[in-house]
């Protein structure tokens, strides 16, 4: 559990100096200034691998600045650690908290624009659940929270500075149209989580990896291409799913260097096409509305939905279905970015 000083310190300033914290980093990520502190240099080595060496995106607002303090704490007794268990949320009084146990935990003030992140020694051997679990789900909720971004679990690809939302279940073939979007040459801005700027439809990422099964690969004709993905890191997901964890900093692909403008948006279904000239078709816009909040059901609850979803409407919402091979999908949506 966490404890009551833990919760006085974020409510009232929990950045204040501490004997041992020795390390920093400034970064800016989804149009915001992020300052991270440390008592260890491991945990800002993991924001590195999070957020190092992206562009640095501007939203046409006057950036935010928010402060997270990593915390590296020692265990009272040392014990090992086959599988993290999930963070248990809870919220009130300003706070979010997401708790794994008495010694793993992250802690946030929206309105305060501050995190605090709690990690044990023995989980820095499951550096990719503390940097997904904690380190990346602090900057994302701090980040949409307060520059008033819609949070969209969904990824996005473009060209020009014009992009297009891909969208849809779990499964539905979302990275995989990602994947195939980035090897033919589009900007690609993020994989798993995207956030708009309603006011202006300007969406943002972190474009850091891309998640891909390995029967991904049989699609890919390019061998150094397959090579890049084959080579990567394999995580598991809290699925169950083994998926290559590949940086797209180490490779082809070419990541968005501003917010790109939403021309649209694709619902990615696994359903085979009936016709395979015939991938992409158009919602009308009552169905539109209800399959976003039925794909988007945290995002449909932020106060900046109601303006995003207008807006997104107007502009197109699309289903795609299944085709005999990825790069007819990616044939299908490149004419939206035109």
């Amino acid at each position: 559990m966490v404890s009551h000083n833990d919760v006085s310190d974020i409510g009232a300033d929990p950045f204040r100096e501490r004997a041992g914290r020795a390390f920093g980093k400034h970064k800016q990520i989804l149009g915001g200034y992020f300052r991270f502190e440390s008592n260890s240099e491991v945990l800002l080595q993991l924001v590195e691998a999070a957020f190092g060496e992206l562009p640095q995106h501007r939203l046409p607002v006057a950036a935010t600045e928010f402060h997270i303090e990593l915390r590296l704490v020692q265990r009272p007794r040392a014990m090992e650690i086959d599988e993290p268990a999930p963070l248990r949320m809870q919220s009130g009084a300003g706070l979010i908290a997401g708790v794994m146990d008495e010694c793993n935990y992250v802690m946030l003030a929206p309105m305060q624009h501050r995190a605090l992140v709690v990690v044990s020694e023995d989980m820095l051997g499951h550096a990719y659940h503390v940097r997904y679990e904690f380190i990346e789900f602090a900057v994302f909720v701090l980040a949409a929270r307060g520059s008033n971004l819609v949070p969209l679990h969904g990824a996005c690809v473009g060209r020009d500075g014009r992009g297009i939302l891909l969208l849809g279940a779990s499964g539905a073939g979302k990275s995989t149209l990602a994947l195939h979007s980035l090897l033919r040459g589009l900007d690609f801005l993020a994989e798993d989580a995207v956030f708009v700027q309603a006011e202006s439809m300007l969406a943002t990422g972190v474009a850091n990896y891309l998640h891909v099964q390995a029967d991904a690969l049989r699609f890919i004709d390019d061998e150094p291409a397959r090579d890049w993905i084959a080579q990567a890191p394999v995580i598991h997901r809290r699925s169950g799913v083994a998926k290559f964890e590949v940086d797209l900093r180490r490779g082809p692909a070419r990541l968005a260097a501003t917010p790109l403008a939403l021309v649209g948006a694709i619902l990615v279904s696994n359903e085979l096409a009936n016709d395979p000239d015939e991938l992409l078709s158009p919602l009308a816009a009552d169905e539109a509305a209800a399959q976003l909040v039925a794909d988007q059901p945290y995002g449909a609850v932020q106060p900046g939905w109601p303006q995003f979803e207008q807006a997104l409407l107007r502009l197109g919402v699309y289903r795609l279905r299944r085709g005999a091979h990825p790069q007819r999908s990616v044939d299908a949506l490149e004419p939206l970015l035109r």
